[in-house]
């Protein structure tokens, strides 16, 4: 379960239920909105239904799934060593207790371990700029995104407001798709909306739902308001965007 922010999906799936919170992507202080224009998504014939294939196609290029390594800091005290005066002299017991309790009793001991996470994001110009979620490069020591051509490539962290939990990552190269920007304010309760992501770390997964609410707030969080959905959002999709049916993001999941 993960995530928030103002153009903003988060949620959590367990067994045939689903709830998400977006951030509405125009409270972003970079964000622009744009005209609206015709549905990508059109009814499926028959159906009633939208076909969401045509949606997803145009914006998978520019999803990325995101890649952190940071330090895991621990710290304990060695146990107290046996009293090695009850052991011989010549005893190799007595040896190898020493050189395993080398450090003096109470002496702190740190260990430091890598530990990997997982997030998506989304380009949002040509030259490199991704948004994702402010806790997905938190304390990071190392950001990878892998593109969908498989190529992957390292990021630096430009910024990051921990309040709407909204970064800004940067990689170095030219000419990459990018999503456009839609108008998070004219969405309705009922309206269709797709997040695509990296759920457990299974790329450029697409899940479909509706807008539940609009201008929600959660426990302890006045900063920004929230758009509720009932997209299936796991962990992994933290960072994803949240896309209404003329193909254009609304939300960060």
């Amino acid at each position: 379960m993960q995530a928030k922010t103002k153009l903003y999906t988060v949620g959590t799936l367990v067994a045939a239920t689903a709830f998400a919170v977006a951030l509405a992507i125009n409270e972003i202080p970079w964000s622009r909105s744009t005209a609206s224009v015709p549905q990508v998504a059109v009814a499926t014939q028959g159906t009633g239904l939208p076909d969401f294939v045509p949606l997803v196609q145009k914006n998978a290029d520019a999803v990325v799934n995101i890649s952190i390594e940071r330090s895991a800091r621990t710290e304990g005290t060695m146990p107290a060593p046996p009293d090695l005066q009850n052991f011989p002299d010549d005893s190799p017991l007595k040896d190898w207790m020493k050189r395993f309790f080398e450090s003096p009793h109470g002496h702190p001991r740190i260990d430091i371990e890598p530990v990997h996470t997982l997030g998506s994001g989304f380009i949002i110009s040509p030259d490199g700029y991704i948004l994702t979620n402010a806790h997905v490069v938190d304390g990071a020591r190392e950001v990878t995104v892998k593109f969908n051509d498989r190529r992957e490539l390292k990021a630096r962290v430009v910024g990051a407001d921990d309040l709407s939990d909204v970064a800004l990552i940067k990689v170095e190269a030219k000419g990459l798709p990018t999503v456009e920007i839609g108008d998070a304010k004219a969405l309705k309760v009922g309206q269709w909306v797709v997040a695509i992501g990296s759920p457990f770390g299974f790329d450029h997964s697409a899940s479909q739902g509706i807008v539940s609410a609009l201008g929600r707030n959660l426990p302890d969080d006045t900063y920004v308001p929230f758009i509720q959905t009932d997209v299936p959002i796991n962990p992994g999709n933290s960072g994803g965007p949240l896309i209404d049916l003329s193909g254009k993001v609304v939300g960060v999941n």
